[in-house]
């Protein structure tokens, strides 16, 4: 499947449970949820969490071109900065395997 069909599949599912919450139609006790309209157990497929020895695939990041800007000490060859959502990662260049991720980066980012 395209990187742009996958795209559209997400964002119909994240956003037409929130216009049905609005509309009326959903249970109130899903309406007050962070995802309206959702279940909790399937709101868990569509908000991936990472964990250390995870590997990113081509859309999960962004490159973090000038980590010095962040005051952020160099890395070691074979290892680079990324940013998968509002955090910062180590992963390998090889194969993207996240060595660590950065917990206190959260103000950095805004």
């Amino acid at each position: 499947m395209s990187r742009l069909t996958c795209l559209a599949l997400f964002l119909c599912l994240v956003f037409a449970p929130a216009a049905e919450a609005k509309s009326g139609r959903c249970p109130p006790g899903l309406a007050k949820k962070a995802v309206p309209c959702v279940p909790p157990g399937q709101a868990k497929k569509y908000y991936r969490t990472w964990e250390r020895g995870d590997y990113l695939d081509d859309g999960d990041y962004r490159p973090l071109l000038y980590p010095r800007r962040y005051g952020l000490p160099p890395l070691p060859a074979g290892q680079r900065y990324v940013i998968v959502g509002n955090r910062i990662m180590v992963v390998s260049d090889d194969n993207y395997r996240i060595l660590s991720i950065l917990q206190a980066v959260q103000s950095i980012l805004n």
